[in-house]
């Protein structure tokens, strides 16, 4: 077996962190605190110009501890009470005043954020200009990497110039590039328990968000729906029910703003809800034990990372339909047999049905794609597990599994383009009317 197991665990500690609240208007935030605090005075002028995917992820989500939508509030929030050494987690300390104040920010004052002209998938980048002080933030390629800092003219940071050759060097040593999923997997079973104990930590996390939006209906109330028609015998209280339920119930609340954390997992609080959750539903049926757990987690997020590896970490497709679903996927798949064929076949079904689910933005709407991820999950899982595989050659499917991934990666990186184009185009002329 080819040894990769501390690459692995770098991977997940890198990529599997608390959020609170839709990452990109977070990040958003996070840049603009930190502009703030390297300002030092008061905002006299301000400029925020994001990503076209940043931009789309975040134009109709709710935002923790307001009922306002969008990037706007984030920016004020940033500005008026967030503290960037909190990460990710920025806007888990706002007071109840610190977040009127925010609100009244937007109210009083024209806020300005606009798409940049970038290819790069993750940038956003804040210039403030105070009565006597100027700053500059960039964030660039993961929504906590800080690649320039500027205050009053002093350069802090610059890892600006080293950008393109930085990616292509870990491009020539990323070893998602030529890992095989059996590798993967065989690694992840050889893992020791202490190095990844860390992951259990997001099945407490997720499951208590869920448990919000099963306890009342918030959002569309999607968990809560299949819940109440579960009560009622309109389903049956299955595996399938049960992933898709909590699954959703996690995305109804944390879509509507919710204050509370969740595990998230390449970026993504809502890729950390459907690569945990369904395995936590697969866990209360089938009850496993923690190092066991541990290690299907661990499946679950590095599946999500290889897939993301292609498809890029924002694009047209849902993240949560073709790369966290299908973590998950081979996540309950190992669980039930520990047949790594099996693992590759359940991969494939979710490249064969899947696929082509668009991602329009993070909104309440995600809860209803949530529910989709999480019942293909199991119900790809499942197939495999009964040796029903997709044929090789099979539209997009390959001859193997890694080849699937990387048609995948063809049609979502370069394929649908044009497509997140018009996506964005049309969400932005439907925010314009009033």
């Amino acid at each position: 077996m080819k040894d990769i197991r501390r690459n692995l665990v770098d991977i997940l500690v890198a990529e599997v962190k608390p959020a609170l609240g839709c990452t990109e208007p977070v990040a958003v935030a996070l840049a603009c605190a930190k502009a703030k605090e390297l300002l030092g005075e008061e905002i006299v002028k301000h400029n925020v110009l994001v990503s076209p995917n940043v931009y789309k992820n975040g134009m109709c989500v709710g935002i923790p501890g307001t009922e306002r939508l969008g990037l706007k509030i984030s920016v004020a929030l940033g500005f008026i009470g967030g503290h960037s050494e909190n990460g990710l987690r920025v806007l888990e300390t706002l007071t109840t005043e610190e977040v009127k104040q925010a609100e009244e920010y937007i109210d009083n004052n024209p806020v300005s954020v606009s798409p940049a002209e970038t290819k790069e998938k993750v940038y956003i980048e804040v210039n403030l200009k105070g009565a006597t002080r100027t700053s500059k933030v960039v964030i660039r390629t993961k929504h906590d990497n800080f690649v320039y800092l500027e205050s009053n003219g002093d350069v802090l940071l610059s890892e600006e110039p080293q950008v393109e050759v930085a990616v292509t060097t870990e491009k020539e040593v990323n070893i998602l590039d030529t890992i095989t999923i059996k590798e993967l997997v065989e690694n992840v079973e050889a893992l020791d328990f202490k190095d990844i104990e860390f992951l259990l930590e997001g099945i407490t996390m997720n499951q208590e968000i869920a448990n919000y939006g099963l306890d009342q209906k918030v959002g569309i109330g999607v968990g809560y729906g299949i819940k109440k028609s579960m009560e009622q015998g309109l389903l049956g209280d299955d595996l399938l029910n049960n992933a898709m339920m909590i699954t959703a119930a996690a995305s109804d609340a944390r879509m509507a703003g919710v204050k509370m954390p969740v595990m998230s997992s390449n970026g993504s609080g809502n890729h950390g809800i459907t690569a945990i959750l369904p395995i936590v539903a697969y866990n209360k049926k089938f009850p496993q034990t923690d190092e066991k757990l541990a290690k299907s987690l661990a499946i679950s997020h590095l599946v999500t990372a290889y897939v993301k590896n292609f498809t890029g970490r924002l694009s047209a497709v849902c993240g949560c339909g073709v790369a966290a679903s299908t973590g998950a996927t081979a996540a309950m798949s190992w669980l039930m047999s520990g047949d790594i064929k099996q693992v590759e076949g359940a991969m494939e079904h979710i490249v064969a049905s899947l696929s082509g689910m668009i991602c329009d933005g993070a909104k309440s709407g995600c809860a209803l794609k949530l529910a989709s991820a999480a019942s293909a999950a199991v119900q790809s899982a499942v197939i495999a597990n009964q040796n029903c595989f997709v044929p090789q050659k099979n539209g997009i499917v390959g001859s193997n599994v890694e080849e699937s991934i990387q048609n995948l990666g063809r049609v979502s990186d370069k394929g649908m383009s044009v497509t997140d184009e018009v996506i964005i185009n049309v969400m932005d002329d439907m925010n314009k009317v009033k």
